[in-house]
C-alpha cells in the first residue's frame, strides 16, 4: 500500500483514538505503525496536514554557525578531496570529489548537487508534512541526510524513494539502504510497504 494522499489522509477522523496502535503526539495525531500511515484525531493536525508541499517552507542552505559558509558549502568542504575557497573563504572553488551513485570523478562544484538521502517531498509524504517551519529547516540542512552527487544523479533520484531508485553504484547501496533507514527512524519517518519490500531485498543481498 502507498502512502495514501494528502488530501484523503486528512479527512480520515477515528472516533476511537485506540483504533491505532500508539498515542497522540503533540499536534493531534499518530504514526500508525502497521500500515505506515500518519493519522490525525484532532486539531491542529487536520489544519497541517491540508498543507501542499512546497520546497520554500524547507528553508536550506542556510548558515547556523555564522562562517559565512552555508550548508551546500559545508558539505562540499567535507566531502572534498584538497578543496579551496575563494578569497573571503565563504565558498567552495574547486576540489575533488567522487560521486558515492556513480563514482565518477569531479574538480568542479558547480557539476554537483547536495542531494537529500531522504528527499524532502518524500519526508512530507512521510510524516513531516506536519511539522512546523523550524523542523522542516532542521531536516533540510542535517548533515547526516546530505551528500555532494553528481548533479544528473540527484535529478534523475527526484524524490524517489529505494522502491523507485536506487544508486547506480552497486557496492555503495547498502550503504544508502543503512543511511536511509536510519534517516527515516531518526525523524520518526514512516515506510510504506513497498518501500520496505524494496529495502529488505538489499539487505538480504548486502548480509550474504
Amino acid at each position: 500500500m502507498k502512502k495514501i494522499s494528502l488530501s484523503i489522509v486528512a479527512l480520515v477522523v477515528s472516533m476511537n483514538v485506540n483504533a491505532h496502535p500508539g498515542g497522540l503526539d503533540a499536534k493531534g495525531g499518530h504514526m500508525n505503525t502497521s500500515t505506515g500511515e500518519y493519522h490525525c484525531h484532532r486539531e491542529p493536525c487536520f489544519s497541517l496536514m491540508v498543507k501542499q508541499y512546497e520546497r520554500k517552507n524547507w528553508p536550506h542552505w542556510v548558515d547556523d554557525d555564522r562562517d559565512c559558509q552555508n550548508t551546500r558549502n559545508e558539505i562540499l568542504l567535507r566531502d572534498a578531496e584538497n578543496p579551496g575557497l575563494n578569497p573571503k573563504g565563504c565558498k567552495v572553488t574547486y576540489g575533488v570529489w567522487r560521486c558515492p551513485y556513480t563514482g565518477l570523478v569531479f574538480t568542479n562544484p558547480k557539476d554537483l548537487d547536495i542531494d537529500h538521502i531522504v528527499p524532502l517531498k518524500e519526508a512530507f509524504r512521510s510524516g513531516a508534512s506536519v511539522w512546523n517551519r523550524q523542523e522542516k529547516r532542521a531536516f533540510a540542512n542535517d548533515f547526516e541526510n546530505l551528500l555532494a552527487v553528481e548533479n544528473s544523479a540527484n535529478r534523475k533520484k527526484g524524490d524517489k524513494d529505494p522502491a523507485g531508485w536506487m544508486p547506480d553504484k552497486w557496492d555503495y547501496q547498502c550503504d544508502y539502504i543503512k543511511q536511509w533507514k536510519y534517516i527515516k527512524q531518526k525523524y520518526q519517518l514512516a515506510m510504506d510497504n513497498e518501500e520496505a519490500q524494496a529495502i529488505s531485498l538489499i539487505e538480504r543481498r548486502c548480509n550474504n
